[in-house]
């Protein structure tokens, strides 16, 4: 590792820091403002505002938008879902132009600062194999979804380790299908160069989401869950070489 790039590094860890710090009063106050609102539309969009100041102050990473938002999705909640390639990842999705709050697993929502970023934002916490949490998460998702808000869900429930597409778990695909919500799936490519997984330090990348075709439920039932979420997989998966080509 050259001095260029450990200096720069050390600058983006910096520069992650302080936003987070800078940002953390105003989401406090939204946070408290907009307690009651099940959508938590304000507090997100801080949170996404966040992921794209991070983004465009870090050097190192280049973002891209590819496809069409569907046109009726903030009038229609979606189930959004992508393939999980890095900690880079919610940066790179800060740049979708739709509002939607996020599920992110528990653990994230703990350490200082980062975690009451997390619970300002408006995200719902998961707790992986917890029963328990699982239904809460069910709920809190199915409440926002009723009020008018996309959620958005990594399917795959970890990260990737070398680039393969991990099986699917069926949480999103039983919420989009319970919710009669389109499932929206999202191609993702780059963002594993930007920060590798148990990787301390960040890569120069240009990454990219790909917004895919809706993927509609309202004429499915609770014995078709395993079907739509191969199907989205699948889409995902029939995406992700030509999009890897381009962005590695």
């Amino acid at each position: 590792m050259d001095i260029r790039h450990t200096v720069t590094g050390l600058y983006s860890h910096l520069e992650f820091g302080a936003c987070l710090v800078g940002f953390l009063p105003i989401m406090a106050a939204s946070h408290a403002l907009h307690r009651g609102d099940p959508t938590q539309r304000e507090p997100g969009r801080w949170m996404r505002r966040l992921g794209r100041t991070v983004g465009q102050l870090t050097p190192l990473w280049t973002f891209t938008i590819e496809g069409e938002a569907p046109p009726d999705i903030e009038a229609k909640p979606h189930v959004v879902i992508a393939n999980h390639e890095s900690q880079a990842d919610p940066f790179l999705l800060s740049w979708l132009p739709w509002d939607m709050r996020w599920v992110a697993k528990e653990e994230l929502f703990k350490p200082p600062v980062l975690g009451w970023v997390m619970t300002f934002g408006g995200d719902i916490p998961l707790r992986r194999g917890d029963g328990t949490s699982v239904r809460a998460m069910m709920a809190e998702c199915e409440r926002a979804i009723d009020a008018g808000i996309s959620i958005m869900m990594f399917p795959e429930g970890t990260r990737a380790q070398n680039g393969e597409l991990l099986r699917f778990r069926d949480g999103a695909f039983d919420l989009a299908i319970r919710t009669r919500a389109p499932v929206l799936p999202i191609a993702i490519a780059g963002t594993r160069q930007m920060r590798p997984k148990h990787s301390r330090w960040l890569g120069k990348a240009h990454a990219c989401a790909k917004i895919l075709p809706a993927v509609p439920t309202a004429h499915l039932h609770a014995e078709d869950i395993g079907t739509l979420r191969d199907r989205c997989r699948d889409i995902i998966a029939a995406e992700l070489p030509d999009l890897r080509a381009r962005y590695g």
